[in-house]
């Protein structure tokens, strides 16, 4: 069985308390999200177990778009954005 798949946007401004969830969606709602994150030339970065996270903590209620992420997801979250920033830059 093919699982289904997901996808969540994050950001980060210096000086938040936490990364904010910009988007989330499962099939055709994740496939657009990353094809308009790539047409942006915004980062992609597969992580399952985070996305899995951002997608239950959204569908719980616990996030939704333009809330922080839930503290759970802070440390998984740290790490691509930290990725992101280094690779980021020329």
């Amino acid at each position: 069985m093919k699982k289904r798949k997901l996808a969540s946007a994050i950001g980060y401004k210096n000086g938040d308390l936490a990364p904010t969830l910009l988007a989330s969606g499962r099939g055709r709602e994740a496939e657009q999200i990353i094809t308009v994150a790539q047409k942006a030339g915004v980062a992609v970065v597969e992580d399952s177990a985070l996305a899995a996270l951002l997608d239950s903590s959204a569908a719980a209620g616990c996030a939704k778009p333009g809330d922080f992420i839930p503290p759970w997801c802070w440390e998984a979250a740290a790490k691509i954005l930290a990725f992101v920033m280094k690779t980021d830059r020329p």
